[in-house]
């Protein structure tokens, strides 16, 4: 079947709505006309996957990294609106020189077991994760850093190998107990002692339960928290409509929400996002060696109707990379065409392939606009929607054409470099996953220097460089940043996502502890079936 792109419209998010009555009636009489959870102190968030790993030294997922950061904590944190390093553990944090640091952590700061932290166990997981036997993919974040030597009580000295201008950013990895930080990896979270607002107090398949911890220097959160995992949307939304959960982040697709904006017993918060949605090009196979190639593909895409229609404006077309706002975003860099035309005088006969994206209905819908785009101009392109993992190791094989994927948290500029740095190229001796293939030898200069530059005015030069040389080589296409979206019953106050999408706000989050009823009680099930 064609997907008719040209006739893409706002999708009414009333009909999709009506989707969930082909739900059992049973079922939705229990969500609209169940009284609300709001007398409980569990304040319950859903997510469409589940979390799997909360051991900090290896989660990488987006969620997991999320979850285990209300768990677990760091020397610094990112300050949720500028996005920049703060201290959190530490008191103070001083670059003496380009190869020395001095740290003084906060005073009587407890893990959840009650053990002070001190010097000894900062010193213990900087020196565990750059050890090659832990395996913990965080290592090369943290192998900058060569030595670490305790000065005396809560005083470390850091010494740097070479010059790291990301180095405070690089502390945000959380610390752990000395005699922890060695310890075999888990598959239990209740092992490892935290210093994060929450404790562990049961992780299930498809539940996380934690409880507030008494010594978080973010102060004891208010009550509890129940991270649940929800697969299906349709139940995810009647979940909330009911009353049954909380907060929703950036688990309910942009065609649903103006639809539920519409009940008095949820309100809608977003925010611009600190993330990239873009299209994965395999530079080693034809047709896509050529940079021509590239760019024209870049042309085929109409970024506006998609963001308008099928994201519903929540999202903002990407010129580069990083966010327009982002410190080291060029200025003046102008909106990435659409121009079908010439797109087609390049792309024309080139052959068929195939568009890999995720299971997630949303995404493939986006990903056959896409691919009807390109058929258009001259690229016969089929969609293959893929689980996550499996995805992802046809990326890293190479054995791919296009893929859609999304890099969640785009903070430190750096992070680009992890997967566009040609020494990156997953397979060829070298950490990173450039899954790209890209190979130009004056990228990887520009990301090394930026690397070890101090000075912010310098790194600046050298990214709008480097945006100059990515965008003409286009070896991937940026397609757009999508906003950070928070779904919440009425009765919950204080939670905002950051920009990057972390959940740090859960700590100081409060609900309305008087029971109450959806809007409008049973009739809400009318509502959905007209």
């Amino acid at each position: 079947m064609t997907f008719n792109y040209r006739a893409l419209r706002p999708l009414k998010s009333a009909r999709v709505l009506c989707g969930v009555v082909g739900l059992s009636l049973s079922m939705l009489s229990a969500g609209c006309g169940h009284r609300s959870r709001a007398h409980s102190r569990e304040l319950e968030m859903l997510v469409p996957i589940e979390i799997v790993e909360l051991d900090p030294r290896y989660a990488t997922r987006a969620l997991d990294v999320k979850a285990s950061r209300l768990v677990h904590a760091g020397l610094v944190d990112l300050d949720p609106e500028t996005l920049l390093p703060r201290p959190r553990l530490a008191d103070s944090l001083q670059l003496l020189d380009d190869r020395t640091i001095i740290i003084q952590l906060k005073p009587n700061v407890r893990f959840h077991s009650g053990r002070l932290l001190e010097a000894r166990d900062v010193c213990a997981t900087l020196e565990a994760l750059k050890d090659p036997q832990l395996e913990s993919p965080h290592r090369t974040i943290v192998s900058a850093f060569s030595t670490c030597a305790e000065l005396g009580p809560g005083r470390i000295r850091l010494g740097l190998a070479y010059s790291r201008a990301t180095w405070m950013t690089d502390l945000e990895i959380p610390i752990l107990r000395s005699d922890q930080a060695r310890l075999p990896r888990s598959n239990s979270s209740l092992v490892l002692d935290g210093l994060g607002p929450f404790s562990v107090a049961k992780q299930l398949d498809n539940e996380l339960r934690l409880l507030p911890a008494n010594d978080s220097v973010m102060g004891r959160p208010k009550q509890g928290v129940v991270i649940r995992t929800v697969r299906d949307e349709n139940a995810r939304v009647l979940r909330l409509l009911a009353g049954e959960a909380d907060i929703a982040t950036n688990a309910v697709s942009p065609m649903l929400l103006s639809k539920l904006s519409s009940y008095s017993n949820l309100s809608l918060t977003t925010r611009p996002g600190a993330n990239i949605t873009y299209l994965l090009v395999q530079n080693d196979r034809e047709p896509f060696r050529d940079a021509a190639t590239r760019r024209a593909i870049s042309l085929a895409i109409d970024r506006h109707a998609i963001v308008k229609n099928l994201l519903n404006g929540y999202a903002v077309e990407a010129k580069w990379l990083l966010p327009e706002t982002h410190w080291a975003t060029p200025h003046g860099l102008q909106p990435l065409a659409f121009d079908p035309i010439a797109a087609r005088s390049v792309l024309a006969k080139s052959g068929k392939v195939t568009l890999l994206t995720s299971p997630d209905r949303s995404r493939v819908i986006i990903a056959r606009a896409i691919a009807q785009m390109l058929s258009d101009a001259g690229l016969e392109t089929r969609v293959l929607p893929l689980d996550l993992g499996l995805m992802l190791a046809r990326l890293d094989a190479g054995d791919f054409s296009l893929a859609i994927l999304q890099i969640p948290e785009l903070t430190e500029p750096h992070v680009l470099s992890w997967f566009f740095h040609p020494n990156g190229i997953p397979g060829e001796g070298h950490d990173g996953r450039n899954r790209a293939r890209y190979r130009n030898p004056r990228a990887a200069e520009l990301f090394d220097a930026a690397a070890r530059s101090f000075d912010r005015g310098a790194r600046q030069s050298l990214y709008a460089q480097l945006a100059q040389l990515m965008l003409a080589d286009m070896p991937v296409i940026p397609l757009w940043h999508e906003d950070q979206i928070a779904v919440a019953a009425a009765r919950v106050h204080g939670f905002r996502p950051s920009a990057e999408g972390h959940w740090l706000s859960l700590a100081s989050t409060t609900i309305n502890q008087q029971p109450s009823e959806p809007a409008g009680g049973t009739c809400c099930l009318s509502s959905l079936q007209k």
